[in-house]
């Protein structure tokens, strides 16, 4: 099994910024891709941001020049740097690692972004 803990996140104005940390425990395997995932009330979950093991990154465009996504493979911790932060991107944000035949979810942080 595996446990994801995130942290971060919390109320901000448009424009600024806000970092999450999602550190990951119990059965992990070395290769394994981590990311961000956001849902707004009344939409879908979707992607934010990935790294994979090897810490190449991927971002969707709409957070592109904006958010950074790294990863701490000693700690088994990801990382997401929002800046330039708009209403928006308001959403609960979930942490993910998706191993070689598992999918693990965090719990969720709560992002607002006030205009």
């Amino acid at each position: 099994q595996v446990q994801l803990v995130e942290s971060g996140g919390g109320l901000v104005q448009a424009g600024g910024s806000l970092r999450l940390s999602c550190a990951a425990s119990g059965r992990l395997f070395s290769i394994n891709t981590m990311g961000w995932y956001r849902q707004a009330p009344g939409k879908q979950r979707e992607l934010v941001a990935r790294v994979s093991s090897g810490g190449s990154p991927y971002y969707v465009d709409v957070v592109k020049g904006r958010f950074t996504i790294w990863r701490d493979n000693g700690k088994n911790t990801v990382y997401l740097q929002m800046n330039s932060l708009k209403p928006e991107d308001t959403a609960v944000y979930y942490c993910n690692l998706v191993g070689s035949s598992s999918n693990y979810w965090g719990q969720g942080r709560q992002v607002t972004v006030s205009s």
